[in-house]
């Protein structure tokens, strides 16, 4: 494994972590046993960096974590996130009907609580505002976050998908040390002015879904996912878009198989080429593409492979929004 630094913080994280919430949400259905085994072989594998939300599954994902987190808790860094609010008290899935967020100090105090019980640990390595809420100045939300640094609760403070101007605003009352927002080759929405920011900031950018949420595989057959998995809502794997999409990844597999190795392993070596600051979070449940994953790491691209892949895109442009209608309007606050 390669390391990479968080933000200024000096610490060293694995160069591709661990996005655990498919072991509980939103991806069909869950193998405990399985996670378990994945996440033993994330600690083999040297990635110490590992990301969960209290809203994935209302918090069980948090529980599953603990198992092996505290035995390992030396070797892992634990990155958890706050906001999404489905009932009073209780941390609710973004994609639930009735769930809103909740970025106030009020929530903060109670969320931070029930992610460390739900993790059995005393302080949670990087805490993350899930979103920015759009009726509560980021300054007051950030505000709230660095008590709970004062207090020893948490030892960093993260964003997620926040725009430019709010990740200045909360950068000015703490440093803000990752911003976390979707990131692959086929959303690029960072590269207009984010990127420009978390680079002169000197803070971390950490991907998420920088598979595409499994689209760069060209292992994905939309038909065939369970229904309960949350791909089957989103405009990109909509019949009108689909067909078009599956070409750009036929030839980007090709292209991968000119480098020696998976589709997947090339999305992950192009997102990691983008910067030293980058660390992506690939989430999976398996240990056999968590194995994969890690391959891209020894995948080296050359300034001619990064230009060849930009006009692959350019000639088979993906169609489709990234995420829902509903989802949207929280990013870039």
């Amino acid at each position: 494994m390669k390391y990479r630094t968080l933000g200024k913080t000096g610490e060293q994280l694995s160069a591709l972590g661990l996005g655990c919430m498919g072991m509980s949400f939103a991806y069909g259905p869950t193998d405990e046993k399985e996670s378990l085994a994945t996440l033993e072989k994330a600690l083999d594998l040297g990635i110490n960096f590992w990301d969960t939300a209290d809203m994935y599954a209302n918090g069980a994902n948090e529980e599953l974590i603990s198992k092996i987190l505290v035995p390992n808790r030396d070797k892992i860094f634990i990155a958890t996130k706050f906001g999404f609010r489905f009932k009073d008290g209780i941390a609710g899935p973004s994609n639930a009907t009735g769930t809103y967020f909740d970025g106030s100090p009020a929530w903060i105090k109670i969320a931070v609580e029930q992610s460390l019980k739900r993790l059995k640990i005393d302080t949670i390595d990087l805490y993350y505002a899930h979103r920015v809420d759009p009726n509560i100045p980021i300054e007051e939300t950030v505000g709230a976050m660095a008590e709970l640094v004062k207090e020893g609760k948490v030892r960093y403070l993260g964003l997620s998908e926040a725009s430019p101007a709010s990740i200045r605003k909360a950068h000015a009352v703490h440093p803000i040390s990752a911003l976390q927002s979707e990131y692959s080759l086929l959303t690029r929405d960072v590269e207009k002015e984010i990127l420009q920011t978390v680079n002169e900031l000197g803070i971390s950018l950490v991907p998420y879904s920088p598979l595409a949420r499994g689209l760069v595989t060209n292992t994905l057959n939309v038909n065939t996912l369970a229904d309960d998995d949350f791909r089957r809502t989103l405009p990109r794997y909509q019949p009108e878009n689909i067909e078009n999409n599956n070409k750009l990844i036929i030839e980007f597999s090709a292209f991968a198989a000119t480098k020696n190795c998976t589709p997947a392993q090339l999305a992950l070596a192009w997102v990691l080429a983008q910067g030293e600051n980058i660390i992506p979070i690939p989430g999976t449940k398996k240990r056999k593409y968590l194995e994969e994953n890690v391959g891209a790491i020894d995948v080296n691209l050359t300034v001619a492979d990064l230009t060849a892949i930009d006009e692959l895109i350019k000639q088979y442009p993906v169609i489709g929004e990234r995420d829902s209608e509903g989802a949207m309007k929280l990013v870039n606050h």
